[in-house]
């Protein structure tokens, strides 16, 4: 939240983040950034001892050159142009602002950062990595349906470790997730991934003596953590061979690829995802497209040409 500050609109500001967090549901965590990101808008204009009024398009250049000096990443510097894009369109609605110094300014160009996905085989070898058998069983049918359940509906790390039991239908074949800012939405799931939540929850959980209400629990009975996810997936990646750099996120990315190139819509991946906005997903048709002209390199006749 910004600091207490006579040349910052403190009020005005936190009205506009509890608009966000209230009336446009973003989550809490996305609330607290882009508070911290008027943070240093209101520091910035604290030294150079202008009022937030004065903003224009120099001024924003000297506030850019002063966030590179402190080390902002581009990626970081464009987030923080892009929260104070939207609160000055705010404040200009709410006659603030005259106009938005920021409607003109360009953000940082950022590196194409296309996601991490594993190939079919992978996923397979991954998804059967666990150990079922053995002293230690009950860890590896819990590990074993919850990478089934990763892929099988294209969850969050963040929303894996928040179902709860009731959460799953598994007559209906069915998960219901919470996502972002708290939006609920309905997964199907496959036969496969019914049959192992089936047995996990009538034999395997009672087995770790339930504390909490979390439907995967750790040794104690507790909830597992966002970290202790990622810590199994990475052990299982190495136990699989694969080499590529994954996280619990790569199986939300292997799902959406894996669904495209099956012939799913652009409009029903994002539903499946939970993404308010198309553009997030459209990420994943350049990833398929970035696959197709491997492939076609790799067989078409032509794809490779020596030199003369």
């Amino acid at each position: 939240m910004p600091n207490e500050n006579k040349f910052f609109p403190e009020k005005q500001a936190m009205r506009w983040l509890e608009q966000l967090l209230t009336v446009r549901g973003l989550s809490r965590n996305t609330v607290a950034a882009y508070g911290q990101d008027l943070d240093e808008l209101s520091l910035f204009l604290n030294e150079l001892q202008e009022p937030f009024s004065s903003l224009d398009e120099e001024k924003l250049m000297l506030f850019t050159a002063w966030l590179r000096r402190k080390k902002d990443s581009s990626r970081t510097l464009a987030r923080r142009l892009s929260a104070l894009r939207q609160f000055c369109l705010w404040c200009q609605e709410e006659g603030l602002l005259a106009d938005n110094p920021l409607a003109l300014v360009d953000g940082p160009k950022l590196p194409a950062r296309l996601p991490t996905v594993l190939s079919r085989e992978e996923m397979q070898s991954l998804l059967h990595a666990p150990v079922t058998t053995g002293s230690k069983a009950h860890l590896g049918l819990r590990d074993q349906a919850m990478l089934e359940l990763l892929y099988a509906a294209g969850l969050r790390v963040s929303e894996l470790v928040s179902l709860q039991p009731l959460d799953v239908d598994l007559q209906a074949g069915i998960v219901r997730v919470f996502g972002k800012g708290s939006k609920e939405r309905l997964v199907p799931l496959h036969d496969r991934a019914v049959a192992l939540l089936k047995n996990y929850l009538r034999d395997t959980r009672p087995l770790f003596g339930p504390v909490d209400n979390a439907l995967f629990l750790n040794r104690s009975g507790k909830h597992l953590t966002r970290q202790s996810v990622w810590r199994l997936v990475k052990g299982y990646a190495l136990k699989a061979g694969i080499r590529k750099d994954i996280s619990p996120h790569t199986f939300r990315h292997s799902f959406a690829t894996h669904l495209l190139e099956g012939g799913a819509d652009l409009r029903s991946v994002q539903l499946l995802l939970g993404h308010a906005d198309m553009i997030a997903t459209e990420i994943y048709t350049h990833v398929q497209a970035q696959r197709l002209r491997s492939i076609h390199r790799q067989y078409h006749p032509r794809g490779t040409v020596d030199e003369e």
